[in-house]
This record gives structure tokens, sequence and C-alpha cells, in this order.
């Protein structure tokens, strides 16, 4: 993989937390204490510095389009690199309402890919959606982990929303296929990495790490990730064996075979294939940095909607390993 050092100090603001300045108290403390949560799964470094924009055109490979730094930076603009992939986008998704409402793509992508730091939305059931921002706007659904960037400015854009914006938005990305982008590696040892704003980036020096107890969640391709492409890939490595313990705990509710039940399978609620069965959203081929975040806010009483009513016991139980192993094997499918 090849990746410019050039281009790290550029990175951060390609990303939903990226416009910091734009992100009502983004500086907040962690609400949670120290050793409590998965810290691997919120990285975030808020003195990471962007560059200006040199005003030099930016391209992706298969597009015609091109954006500069300043328009990718805009979170009342979402880049549209592939518009033959996709629907037209409402008014809502492409451009936003200013000054609080941001462009729903700016962040999760025109076709709702999103990235480690934030949600995958192609797909989602439109009544689950809109219900998400419902519980975002009345304060149900908060976030257990560290305030970051990314969750401050959901719930801002929640408050301020309206009712026919959240219905446009639910709508186009309920409507849209959702994509293969991740690729789970099982390892004893990962690239060696650094945090760049809200999600972790390769350096290119070589060198490796123990991967321990985590999920290194990072963009196959810097550049593309960093220019908002939808087409962005990602690899999520994992410890060795995640994959099958994850599988057992999916399919059976144990670790293992003639283990003690520790959760509840999957299918009942998620469908066969974890695709979803309407209104309870597909998992499958999901972010599993994200995964594990929304399975320690359901843990936590974080997520205190309706859905959180149905997680709760299904999760309270889980340990920071049983997380890990439940989001590498889900990540796994297809979606």
């Amino acid at each position: 993989m090849r990746f410019a050092w050039g281009m790290l100090a550029i990175v951060s603001v390609m990303v939903c937390g990226a416009a910091m300045a734009q992100a009502p108290n983004a500086d907040a403390p962690s609400s949670a204490s120290p050793g409590s949560f998965p810290a691997w799964a919120y990285p975030w470094a808020p003195d990471f510095k962007s560059a200006p924009d040199d005003g030099v055109p930016r391209h992706v490979p298969d597009s015609t389009a091109a954006f500069t730094i300043t328009q990718e930076r805009d979170l009342f603009f979402a880049p549209d690199w592939h518009p033959g992939d996709h629907p037209a986008m409402p008014d809502v998704v492409a451009h936003g309402r200013p000054p609080d409402v941001r462009a729903c793509g700016s962040c999760h992508r025109a076709e709702g890919t999103g990235g480690p730091e934030n949600a995958s939305l192609a797909g989602l059931p439109a009544a689950y959606i809109a219900q998400q921002m419902a519980d975002y706007k009345s304060g149900a659904r908060k976030f257990a982990g560290p305030q970051r960037s990314p969750v401050l400015l959901m719930t801002a854009i929640a408050k301020a929303a309206s009712d026919a914006e959240i219905k446009a938005a639910a709508a186009y990305f309920s409507s849209l296929k959702p994509k293969s982008v991740i690729k789970v590696v099982e390892t004893d040892t990962v690239p060696t990495t650094q945090i760049a704003r809200v999600f972790y980036m390769l350096l290119n020096n070589g060198g490796t790490e123990p991967i321990g107890e985590r999920i290194i969640e990072v963009p196959v391709d810097m550049q593309q990730f960093e220019h908002r492409d939808s087409r962005s890939q990602f690899i999520a490595y994992v410890p060795k064996g995640s994959i099958a313990k994850g599988e057992a705990l999916a399919k059976t509710g144990a670790a293992k075979t003639g283990g003690a039940g520790i959760t509840t399978p999957c299918a009942g609620c998620h469908g066969p294939d974890l695709r979803g069965l309407a209104p309870i959203p597909g998992i499958a081929g999901r972010s599993p940095s994200y995964l594990v975040r929304q399975i320690y806010d359901f843990q936590q009483h974080a997520r205190a909607g309706s859905a959180g009513a149905m997680m709760v016991p299904v999760v309270e139980k889980l340990s920071h390993a049983d997380m890990i192993s439940l989001a590498a094997y889900v990540s796994s499918l297809q979606p």
C-alpha cells in the first residue's frame, strides 16, 4: 500500500468529525471512566492538524468529477464522485440546510457507505433511520464512550432537522443497496498505525505491533477515502480465532460448542443472514468498529430507545473480547 507523507496533514478533514470548528463542543471530555470502555474503538486525536487547501482539484479512480479540498471539507456539500451509482440525492443529503443541518452525504457519503468513524446507512429500513433520528432528538439515544466530534455533530443535526428532511433522507438511504467494502483479516500483528482525528491510518514505515485485544480498521487507499469516495474499501484486522468465536456467539449464544449461554442468537431478530428483518436493521458487512461502539452503548444503557429495550438483555453479559469476536464475524459477512 502506498501512502504519501504529504497527505497525512489533510486526512482528518475528510470525515464526519473533520470540521471540528463546526461541531458543537467538539473537545468535550469523555463521559466514560478510563478502562471502562474499549478504548481502541474510539480513536481520537483532536490536535491532528490539517494543511491549507492548495486549490488543486482532486480526482478518484473511475470518475470524471473533480473537487477541491475546500469543497471536500465543507459539511454542507457531499462530493458525488459516481452519480450513476445511485438515485438523485435529496437536498438534505447533498447540501443540508445551514446553519445547523449538515449534508448527510458529507459524513455518510453519497451512497451511505460511511466509514469506521460513523454508520453505514445504505439499506437500513427507513422507519429505523427515522426512529434513530427521533431518539437523538429526544435524548433517548446517547453515547457511553468518549464524546468525539462525530457523535456530538450527529446529535446537533438530529435536533435541528425537520420531519420532512428526516423523511427524505431516510427514504433515500433505505433505497440504496449496501456495498461490500470491508475485508476482515485475522492476525497476531498489525501494521503500525496513527490516529488521524477519529480513525486509524496505516503508516508507511513497514513496522508492525501486536494486535492484542483490538480491532484495527483502516482504509485500503487513504487518498480515496479522504476524498469521501463511496467506493473506498477497508481492512479490519482482528485477533486470530475471532471470526469462529463470533460465529458461535451469533448462532448459538455461546462462545463455544456446549458452552454456557452468553447472549441470544442474532438471527432471531436480524434475520437468518443478518441482513435485517424490517424494521430490524441488517448488521452483516458493517463496520466492526461501529458495531462494537453500539454494543457498548446498549450495554451501558446509553441507547435507551425502543432498540435499547430489546438489545440490553442480549449484550449485558458480553466481555470486550466477546464484542470483538461478534463484530469480526458479523462484519465478515456479505451485507
